[in-house]
């Protein structure tokens, strides 16, 4: 199967507090597509490790972004087209990402740290401390224009941010769950 006529896993991305479930479960419901929070593949040693205020290492996010790959690969196989979220902070990252068998497609979701910091001392039973959040910000290496994903600002509000989202991934080739192609 061509890659073109693989079904499409677009993944949300950012550091913790942009939006991206708000904007991934939008986006989900708006095309019809199955939907993942990327943190419940979390295995516990990394939440527990969060929790306690401990950034994760590369160490401790490799078997996560394998089980996030192998997910998204199952919903291919299966004929879905899927949308998660998923920080996906580092190049090397997405890389790993990039090998599931799907049209791999990154949404950046683009705020300045201070909007994030107040967004996240609102949140409420979320394992992520706002003291995590400069480690995060640190840590993240913007999409290049070499790996064609897709930048949208979350200084709007949720609904504008995901109809943004969906125009972009439209603009991509993807569509509505149900569609067919012309």
């Amino acid at each position: 199967m061509s890659d073109s006529s693989r079904p499409f896993a677009a993944i949300v991305m950012g550091p913790s507090g942009v939006g991206k479930t708000t904007t991934a479960k939008g986006v989900a419901d708006r095309l019809g597509w199955e939907f993942a929070e990327g943190d419940e593949f979390h295995p516990k040693a990394n939440i527990d490790k969060m929790a306690a205020g401990i950034p994760l290492n590369d160490d401790d996010r490799a078997p996560w972004l394998r089980f996030i790959r192998d997910w998204m690969s199952e919903q291919s196989d299966a004929g879905l087209n899927c949308v998660l979220t998923c920080s996906a902070l580092k190049k090397r990252y997405r890389d790993i990402l990039r090998e599931a068998r799907s049209q791999v497609l990154f949404i950046e979701l683009d705020a300045p740290m201070d909007l994030v910091g107040e967004r996240m001392a609102h949140r409420k039973g979320h394992y992520m401390p706002t003291s995590l959040l400069k480690s995060q910000f640190d840590t993240l290496e913007p999409l290049d224009a070499e790996e064609g994903g897709i930048i949208v600002s979350v200084r709007d509000t949720p609904e504008k941010v995901i109809e943004d989202a969906v125009a972009a991934l439209e603009k991509a080739g993807a569509k509505p769950a149900g569609s067919t192609v012309a």
